[in-house]
Order: structure tokens, then C-alpha cells, then sequence
């Protein structure tokens, strides 16, 4: 059984995560609308994994016990100036959730959780790569500059992505 402090921890992350999809499928829908097929596909899949990511602390805070409390989500934004705004804001955002999986790895670690610990590795070093790969696109947009063509190859290379269910839901 999951101690309460913990519970109510891993429902917020539950809702974050999901305001998380809901803000990637926002600049998805932004990007397509501006003709940017490529970079509106890399964030619908992000919508997906952040889904899943809910997905997957829903289940276990279930397998431990615990409540799910689904909340209302928080509007989002609708509009970036560039790809290269939107990438600075998944950059910000993420390491702000990188922030709150730290902080519930402390919750646990005080709560002597250990379940509830080995569960967030999968999360703490999954957003080691998101802000990896949302800092790689900041640095490849700040290159391109202004080059339309180089954006047209940064978009290009985007629409490539493709959705891949993460290890901890595959199994399911």
C-alpha cells in the first residue's frame, strides 16, 4: 500500500502529465495550421508519450492500491512565434517536470517507498532525454537562422518520427 503523501504526489504528477499532452497537442495543432507538417507530427507524438506517461503512473499508483483523482486541466497556450519559441517552451517545460519527478523520487526516498523509487528511474532518466532532444533542436534551429531551406529540412526530418509505446505500458 502507497502512503498518502504519495498518493496525492503521484495524482498531480498524473495531472501534469496530462496537461503536458494537452500542451503538445496544442502546439501541434499551431504547427500544422502554420504548414509545418514535420515539427506538427513530432509533437503529436509527444502528445501520446505524454499520455502514456500518465498512462503508466495511473497503473501503478492502481497496482499499489492507490486512488487515481483525475483534476480539471489548466488551459494552455496557443500560439508560438517560431519553432524555434516552441522548442525553448518544451525545453522550459520539461525541466520543469524533470523538477517534479526529483521531487517525488525525495518524497519516496523519505518514505522509504523503494517500489515507488525503482518506478520513477524509468521516468528520471526518460526526461534526461527530453530535454536532451528539446535542447538539440534549439541548437539545430539556432544554426538554421532564418536559412528557409535548412527549416524545410528541419521539418522534413521531424515528420519521421513515429510512435513507439514505452517500456513500461509494452508489457501490457
Amino acid at each position: 500500500m502507497i502512503s498518502k503523501n504519495l498518493e496525492k504526489a503521484i495524482n498531480a504528477q498524473i495531472n501534469a502529465e496530462l496537461w503536458s499532452a494537452y500542451l503538445y497537442l496544442s502546439m501541434s495543432m499551431h504547427f500544422a495550421h502554420a504548414g509545418y507538417a514535420g515539427i506538427a507530427n513530432w509533437f503529436a507524438v509527444q502528445f501520446k508519450e505524454e499520455q502514456d506517461h500518465a498512462t503508466i503512473f495511473m497503473n501503478y499508483l492502481n497496482s499499489r492500491d492507490g486512488k487515481v483523482v483525475l483534476e480539471p486541466i489548466a488551459g494552455v497556450d496557443t500560439e508560438w512565434e517560431s519553432p524555434l519559441a516552441a522548442f525553448a517552451a518544451t525545453l522550459n517545460h520539461e525541466q520543469k517536470v524533470t523538477a517534479m519527478i526529483n521531487e517525488l523520487n525525495a518524497l519516496a526516498i523519505e518514505n522509504k517507498d523503494y517500489a515507488t523509487q525503482a518506478n520513477l528511474q524509468w521516468f528520471i532518466t526518460e526526461q534526461i532525454e527530453e530535454e536532451e532532444t528539446a535542447r538539440g533542436f534549439i541548437d539545430a534551429l539556432k544554426m538554421i537562422g532564418d536559412n528557409g531551406y535548412g527549416l524545410y529540412m528541419f521539418d522534413k526530418e521531424l515528420a519521421a518520427r513515429t510512435y513507439t509505446t514505452p517500456a513500461p505500458l509494452a508489457n501490457n
